[in-house]
Protein backbone atom coordinates (compact mmCIF):
# COMPACT_ATOMS: atom_id res chain seq x y z
CA UNK A 1 0.00 0.00 0.00
CA UNK A 2 1.22 3.78 -0.82
CA UNK A 3 0.11 6.51 1.05
CA UNK A 4 -0.51 10.09 -0.35
CA UNK A 5 -0.23 13.38 0.84
CA UNK A 6 -4.30 13.77 0.41
CA UNK A 7 -4.90 10.82 3.15
CA UNK A 8 -5.94 9.00 0.35
CA UNK A 9 -3.57 5.48 -0.36
CA UNK A 10 -3.06 3.20 -3.23
CA UNK A 11 -3.92 -0.32 -2.96
CA UNK A 12 -4.79 -3.50 -4.45
CA UNK A 13 -8.27 -4.23 -5.95
CA UNK A 14 -10.29 -6.26 -3.81
CA UNK A 15 -13.99 -8.38 -4.65
CA UNK A 16 -15.23 -5.96 -2.43
CA UNK A 17 -14.62 -3.39 -5.29
CA UNK A 18 -16.83 -5.03 -7.74
CA UNK A 19 -19.26 -2.25 -7.20
CA UNK A 20 -16.66 0.83 -7.96
CA UNK A 21 -15.52 -1.46 -11.01
CA UNK A 22 -19.60 -1.42 -12.53
CA UNK A 23 -20.15 2.20 -11.57
CA UNK A 24 -16.61 3.65 -13.26
CA UNK A 25 -18.18 1.53 -16.32
CA UNK A 26 -21.10 3.58 -16.27
CA UNK A 27 -19.42 7.27 -15.93
CA UNK A 28 -19.90 8.49 -19.24
CA UNK A 29 -15.79 10.14 -19.19
CA UNK A 30 -14.46 6.73 -18.34
CA UNK A 31 -16.02 5.09 -20.65
CA UNK A 32 -15.14 7.71 -23.20
CA UNK A 33 -11.38 8.59 -22.62
CA UNK A 34 -10.58 4.82 -20.64
CA UNK A 35 -13.30 2.86 -23.35
CA UNK A 36 -14.48 0.80 -20.10
CA UNK A 37 -17.05 -1.01 -19.87
CA UNK A 38 -18.33 -3.18 -17.07
CA UNK A 39 -21.18 -5.62 -18.00
CA UNK A 40 -22.13 -5.85 -14.30
CA UNK A 41 -21.14 -7.75 -10.78
CA UNK A 42 -19.47 -10.58 -12.26
CA UNK A 43 -17.72 -8.77 -15.27
CA UNK A 44 -16.17 -6.51 -12.64
CA UNK A 45 -14.73 -9.67 -10.35
CA UNK A 46 -13.00 -11.49 -13.28
CA UNK A 47 -11.45 -8.18 -14.30
CA UNK A 48 -10.56 -7.78 -10.69
CA UNK A 49 -9.11 -11.60 -10.72
CA UNK A 50 -7.03 -10.83 -13.87
CA UNK A 51 -5.22 -7.57 -12.11
CA UNK A 52 -3.94 -10.03 -9.13
CA UNK A 53 -3.08 -12.51 -12.02
CA UNK A 54 -1.06 -9.36 -14.15
CA UNK A 55 0.70 -8.58 -10.82
CA UNK A 56 1.86 -12.17 -10.25
CA UNK A 57 3.10 -12.44 -13.75
CA UNK A 58 4.48 -8.98 -13.70
CA UNK A 59 2.76 -7.87 -16.64
CA UNK A 60 0.61 -5.07 -14.88
CA UNK A 61 -0.03 -3.31 -11.92
CA UNK A 62 -3.06 -1.87 -10.94
CA UNK A 63 -4.18 -0.01 -8.04
CA UNK A 64 -7.39 1.36 -6.59
CA UNK A 65 -6.85 4.86 -5.14
CA UNK A 66 -8.79 4.25 -2.20
CA UNK A 67 -9.50 6.48 1.24
CA UNK A 68 -7.56 4.88 4.01
CA UNK A 69 -8.22 1.69 6.67
CA UNK A 70 -10.55 -0.49 4.02
CA UNK A 71 -12.35 2.35 2.77
CA UNK A 72 -13.52 2.83 -0.42
CA UNK A 73 -11.88 2.97 -4.03
CA UNK A 74 -13.00 6.64 -6.00
CA UNK A 75 -9.97 5.51 -8.87
CA UNK A 76 -7.73 3.69 -10.67
CA UNK A 77 -3.95 3.98 -11.18
CA UNK A 78 -1.46 1.96 -12.70
CA UNK A 79 0.23 0.48 -15.06
CA UNK A 80 -1.37 -1.50 -17.74
CA UNK A 81 1.85 -3.05 -19.52
CA UNK A 82 4.78 -3.10 -17.63
CA UNK A 83 8.58 -4.75 -18.66
CA UNK A 84 10.82 -4.99 -15.33
CA UNK A 85 13.53 -6.28 -17.44
CA UNK A 86 12.93 -3.46 -19.90
CA UNK A 87 12.69 -0.63 -17.03
CA UNK A 88 9.53 0.86 -18.60
CA UNK A 89 5.93 1.09 -18.21
CA UNK A 90 2.80 2.82 -19.58
CA UNK A 91 0.57 4.36 -16.82
CA UNK A 92 -3.22 4.84 -16.83
CA UNK A 93 -5.72 6.22 -14.65
CA UNK A 94 -9.10 7.36 -13.47
CA UNK A 95 -11.35 8.86 -10.79
CA UNK A 96 -15.07 8.51 -10.11
CA UNK A 97 -16.98 11.97 -10.12
CA UNK A 98 -16.80 12.61 -6.72
CA UNK A 99 -13.00 12.69 -6.38
CA UNK A 100 -12.14 14.60 -9.69
CA UNK A 101 -10.76 18.40 -9.46
CA UNK A 102 -8.69 18.11 -6.14
CA UNK A 103 -5.46 16.70 -7.81
CA UNK A 104 -6.03 13.31 -6.71
CA UNK A 105 -4.55 12.26 -10.03
CA UNK A 106 -1.57 14.34 -9.91
CA UNK A 107 -0.96 13.06 -6.73
CA UNK A 108 -1.41 9.73 -7.81
CA UNK A 109 0.67 10.15 -10.31
CA UNK A 110 3.20 11.51 -8.55
CA UNK A 111 3.29 8.93 -6.27
CA UNK A 112 3.40 6.02 -8.46
CA UNK A 113 6.22 7.32 -10.49
CA UNK A 114 8.59 7.97 -7.40
CA UNK A 115 7.81 4.84 -6.53
CA UNK A 116 8.12 2.83 -9.81
CA UNK A 117 12.00 4.57 -10.49
CA UNK A 118 13.01 4.47 -6.70
CA UNK A 119 11.77 0.87 -5.27
CA UNK A 120 11.45 -1.03 -9.36
CA UNK A 121 14.10 0.58 -10.95
CA UNK A 122 12.20 1.75 -13.74
CA UNK A 123 13.63 4.01 -16.35
CA UNK A 124 11.02 5.24 -18.81
CA UNK A 125 7.51 5.66 -17.96
CA UNK A 126 4.84 6.68 -20.35
CA UNK A 127 1.15 7.87 -20.71
CA UNK A 128 -0.91 8.03 -23.34
CA UNK A 129 -4.66 10.33 -24.20
CA UNK A 130 -6.67 11.22 -26.75
CA UNK A 131 -5.58 14.73 -28.23
CA UNK A 132 -9.19 15.74 -27.49
CA UNK A 133 -9.00 15.23 -23.78
CA UNK A 134 -7.24 18.15 -21.96
CA UNK A 135 -7.53 17.03 -18.28
CA UNK A 136 -5.77 13.86 -18.99
CA UNK A 137 -2.78 16.60 -20.80
CA UNK A 138 -2.95 19.34 -17.62
CA UNK A 139 -2.64 15.37 -15.21
CA UNK A 140 0.68 14.95 -17.34
CA UNK A 141 2.46 17.65 -17.57
CA UNK A 142 1.48 18.78 -13.37
CA UNK A 143 3.04 15.19 -12.60
CA UNK A 144 6.23 16.33 -14.65
CA UNK A 145 5.27 13.76 -17.54
CA UNK A 146 6.94 15.49 -20.93
CA UNK A 147 5.47 15.94 -24.04
CA UNK A 148 7.30 14.35 -26.90
CA UNK A 149 4.59 14.08 -29.74
CA UNK A 150 1.11 12.99 -31.41
CA UNK A 151 0.80 9.75 -32.36
CA UNK A 152 -2.00 10.31 -35.36
CA UNK A 153 -4.91 7.62 -35.26
CA UNK A 154 -3.70 5.84 -32.65
CA UNK A 155 -6.86 4.52 -30.90
CA UNK A 156 -10.33 3.63 -31.59
CA UNK A 157 -12.78 5.49 -29.44
CA UNK A 158 -16.98 5.32 -29.61
CA UNK A 159 -16.95 8.12 -31.70
CA UNK A 160 -14.08 7.05 -34.19
CA UNK A 161 -10.01 7.45 -33.96
CA UNK A 162 -8.34 9.55 -32.14
CA UNK A 163 -4.81 10.87 -32.24
CA UNK A 164 -2.93 10.31 -28.59
CA UNK A 165 -0.69 12.78 -26.75
CA UNK A 166 2.46 10.76 -25.86
CA UNK A 167 3.93 11.99 -22.64
CA UNK A 168 7.11 10.19 -20.62
CA UNK A 169 8.74 10.70 -17.81
CA UNK A 170 12.51 9.01 -18.01
CA UNK A 171 15.41 8.22 -14.81
CA UNK A 172 17.17 11.94 -14.18
CA UNK A 173 14.07 14.30 -15.18
CA UNK A 174 13.55 16.79 -12.76
CA UNK A 175 10.89 16.20 -9.99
Amino acid sequence: MLGLRSGLVLRPWAPADAGVLVAAGQDPSIRQWNMLAVDGPDDAHRRIARMRERWQDESGAIWAIARPEGGEAVGLIGWRQISLVEGNAELLYWLLPSARGAGVVVEAVRRLSEWGLEELGLHRMSLCHSVANPASCRVAEKAGYLLEGTMRSAVLHADGWHDLHLHAFVQGDPR
